[in-house]
């Protein structure tokens, strides 16, 4: 899941080398915390939130198949914003 939300964040922002993804196991839940760049924000979250609602229905459609919940973190200096995708 680490490398499927890399490989998708990486190729939207402008410092793909400032992109940091943590995952965090949880008993029921995978926890992937996001950060990037302040300037490429923005590009993550796109117009009225579309980009980063297309990145959670993506996530939901993999862990899905793998049977297990996802939950996407937005760390934003140092205030995680949740997005929850359900899987």
């Amino acid at each position: 899941m680490k490398e499927f939300v890399a490989y998708i964040v990486k190729n939207l922002v402008d410092h793909p080398d400032k992109v940091r993804i943590n995952e965090v196991g949880g008993t029921q839940t995978l926890i992937i915390e996001l950060a990037v760049e302040k300037s490429d924000i923005g590009k993550i979250i796109g117009k009225q939130g579309k980009t980063i609602n297309a990145i959670r229905t993506l996530l939901m459609s993999v862990a899905s198949r793998n049977g297990i919940r996802v939950s996407l973190e937005i760390i934003e200096e140092g205030k995680p914003k949740t997005e929850q995708v359900v899987g």
